[in-house]
């Protein structure tokens, strides 16, 4: 009964917000990107093989499991999930599903388009469509992407349901609390539910969740390590001999101006400075450009390389502002900091992921605004491997913490500390399916 009345709310929400969506659809390019998917369209030839966007065709003989991961941020978690199951079940064929466009590239480039696709809107008959074609084995959520009409016709057709990386955030946690007289139904077959920390835990359990499938398995991305140096980071390397980086990552309206209003005090402190700038969503990139094209800085577009000859290229001189306008680099870049800001965190929108600059033993500075990371952060910052910096204070923060080199490295050398200890969830999550997949249970 709940799914009925939830599929007439989503069909009214969807005939109301028709002219909107024909526009965007009609008007930009990310939306129209993978319609055809997310509205059922499976690539799953006649012969029942996977059908890749890149690669041609992949046999699909072997059964099949379905890994949900919406964006950067989950294909990243889900990166050494994913090779160890590569590694610990080759009999299983792993197809990996995202949300976002931004998350679609790099989960190509991740683990290969010919098992890449977009997961589709949860319609009833988008969901029964790649339900039937992929007939997965077993779904694997990241985090908490629960879907009514995804999680039902899963139960119905006996297809088991786990949740890695759970966490309910201190955002969602209100509105999960209210709903959960929907959730309830659904969750309490999901099984088992691997939750980040004892909080999650907790809170899962009261949305719903069966208490006996709940429990604490950590957080895969403790585990993520850069697979391997990005071009840019060699590029950086080679062309900005003798300079110090500090990189802003996934940063948001508002901190790139901070942050170059900044620049000229930081470069006071050590005029050896060169910073790298990447705004979180790619669609800012050009808005980021005009930024700096304005400012009246010395900047380059990480972008311009690809095209570039080498031999051509200008040494990036101190003082410059880089433009990281790229997908799935920024991680590595962070193993050349010496300081690193993780944006998201200067204005209320949650902050980003620390833990990307602290496998590298590189320093952390964040703003006050970080809930969706608090677990993490909070562990940092009770071993002093990380900075929480208002935004008014944030020139001063990084002039001193760059005049300081030795704190800045001993702070760099506990936030490294802290990213080894945690390490493990991989194996834990993986023993976990193991057993999902050994048993079937669904019930």
């Amino acid at each position: 009964m709940i799914l009925f009345f939830y599929n007439i709310a989503l069909l009214a929400v969807l005939v109301a917000g028709s002219p909107w969506w024909i526009w965007r659809i009609a008007t930009t390019q990310k939306y129209r990107e993978g319609l055809r998917e997310r509205l059922g369209w499976v690539r799953i030839g006649r012969d029942g093989c996977f059908k890749g966007q890149r690669d041609g065709w992949t046999k699909k003989d072997r059964p099949l499991i379905w890994i949900h991961a919406v964006s950067v941020g989950e294909v990243l978690a889900v990166s050494r999930l994913v090779k160890m199951m590569d590694a610990a079940w080759p009999e299983y064929f792993v197809a990996i599903s995202t949300t976002t466009r931004t998350g679609q590239v790099l989960a190509r480039e991740r683990f290969g388009a010919n098992r890449v696709f977009y997961c589709p809107l949860d319609l009833p008959w988008a969901v029964q469509a790649y339900l039937n074609a992929l007939k997965p084995r077993m779904l694997v959520l990241a985090e908490t992407e629960f879907w009514p009409n995804l999680l039902s016709g899963c139960f119905k057709r006996g297809i088991p349901v786990a949740v890695v990386n759970a966490r309910i955030s201190d955002r969602s946690w209100p509105r999960y609390r209210r709903l959960r007289w929907l959730w309830r139904p659904f969750l309490r077959r999901l099984n088992p539910v691997l939750a980040q920390s004892e909080t999650d835990a907790e809170r899962l359990r009261a949305i719903g969740c069966a208490p006996e499938r709940v429990r604490v398995a950590g957080n895969l991305k403790f585990d993520v390590r850069a697979a391997e140096e990005a071009d840019a980071t060699v590029q950086l390397k080679a062309w900005g001999t003798g300079s110090r980086f500090i990189v802003a990552g996934s940063t948001l309206e508002g901190e790139e101006t901070a942050l170059l209003e900044a620049w000229p005090a930081l470069l006071k402190a050590d005029p050896r400075l060169v910073m790298v700038l990447a705004p979180r969503h790619p669609e800012r990139f050009e808005e980021v450009a005009a930024l700096l094209e304005k400012s009246g800085l010395t900047w380059v577009r990480r972008s311009d390389w690809r095209s570039d000859k080498a031999s051509e290229r200008t040494p990036i001189k101190p003082g410059a502002v880089v433009l990281l306008d790229t997908i799935g680099e920024l991680s590595s870049v962070y193993s050349l900091a010496s300081i690193a800001f993780v944006g998201g965190s200067l204005i209320p929108a949650g902050g980003h992921n620390p833990l990307e600059p602290a496998q590298f033993g590189v320093l952390i500075v964040m703003g006050p605004h970080y809930a969706n990371f608090r677990t993490i952060v909070e562990e940092l910052r009770a071993h002093d491997g990380l900075r929480i910096a208002q935004k008014e204070e944030l020139a001063s923060a990084l002039i001193e913490l760059i005049q300081d080199r030795a704190s800045a490295e001993a702070m760099g050398l506990r936030a490294k500390q802290v990213f080894d200890q945690q390490a493990g969830a991989t194996e834990r999550t993986v023993r976990a399916l193991q057993a999902l997949l050994t048993d079937g249970a669904t019930t």
